[in-house]
């Protein structure tokens, strides 16, 4: 009887907070890196966008970083199911199943999927005291100094860390991998000159490209980018390495068990959020793109996520690298 009125409860609570979603108290957008990194530009932008489709809901950041992304995306999917925290991630919830041991909760089955919100391509970036200038010069450069080359990225199981192993792969050369915990310190280090290369996210790369502090070599994408900064980088793939393409993208997600009408909410707000032009410039601005396609709708973006797990599995376990 006891464990009756307890459940009892819970959903009344549940009920109370749907009728006031979602002005009851602010809405926490977790991101699992630190602040300042790509994904957190990304969701600083998005909660800013949101904030009108929401009624004037308070929208806040909380950075939860650690473990390949594995501690926030825990820190969401153990929350309140009432709409109020949600998890921002990016392709790490494809390859956290792989590569995180022993990870305490289930990608497919321990979240409510939202919605995507953009793709964003990557940059094969370099410190400004290389000597090559080009792919072409890079390339001879590599050849020359193998078993010499510090690759940096920004903690196992981050995008540039992925990036970066389908990297040494395709070119069949093996780097020493820096990681740092964060994109900043990894960019840091890599305008310093203590590292050789990297691999990120435009998101991250374009304003260091645009002012000239590191050398830039090539985009991950299968067409060259029109942003200005970067519409004159080659593509990986037009510069010799056939099938070479990745793009990071971002989704939004809630806690198993939300309300469908606060789900409802909260896609249709995201849905609002990625057709204001503010978003979108500031989108455009570091070279990502915001999705217009299906995977907007919570059944696509599963099924995207699903696929992405079947693409990213063998390659991390050819690779041999876990996050503890």
């Amino acid at each position: 009887m006891k464990r009756l009125l307890v459940v009892a409860a819970a959903a009344l609570s549940l009920l109370a907070h749907a009728d006031t979603y979602p002005t009851a108290k602010p809405i926490s957008i977790v991101v699992p890196f630190t602040a300042g990194g790509p994904t957190d530009r990304v969701a600083r932008d998005l909660a800013e966008a949101l904030r009108k489709p929401l009624g004037g809901a308070t929208v806040v950041v909380d950075n939860a970083a650690g473990a390949g992304g594995s501690i926030g995306a825990n820190k969401v999917a153990k929350a309140a199911p009432d709409g109020y925290t949600l998890l921002l991630h990016h392709i790490a919830m494809a390859t956290m199943p792989t590569l995180v041991r022993n990870i305490p909760f289930k990608v497919d089955s321990d979240f409510e999927y939202l919605g995507m919100i953009n793709d964003v391509p990557m940059t094969l970036i370099g410190k400004p005291a290389l000597p090559a200038t080009n792919y072409k010069d890079l390339s001879t450069w590599i050849g020359a100094n193998k078993g010499k080359i510090n690759l940096g990225n920004a903690g196992v199981g981050s995008a540039s860390h992925l990036c970066g192993l389908l990297f040494q792969n395709a070119i069949q050369v093996d780097m020493t991998t820096v990681p740092y915990k964060g994109t900043a310190p990894a960019m840091t280090d890599l305008i310093g000159g203590q590292i050789d290369l990297m691999c990120d996210q435009t998101t991250n790369t374009t304003s260091q490209i645009e002012g000239k502090k590191v050398h830039a070599y090539a985009v991950t994408t299968n067409k060259r980018l029109t942003t200005p900064a970067l519409k004159d980088l080659p593509t990986l793939q037009e510069s010799g390495l056939k099938g070479f393409e990745v793009t990071i993208w971002h989704g939004l997600y809630a806690p198993k068990g939300t309300p469908a009408d606060i789900l409802a909410k909260l896609n249709t707000a995201l849905k609002a959020a990625l057709k204001d032009p503010d978003f979108i410039k500031k989108q455009e601005g570091l070279g990502a793109v915001v999705v217009t396609d299906k995977r907007v709708e919570p059944a696509e973006h599963k099924k995207f996520v699903a696929a992405e797990i079947a693409k990213w599995s063998p390659v991390i376990k050819a690779a041999g690298v876990y996050a503890d």
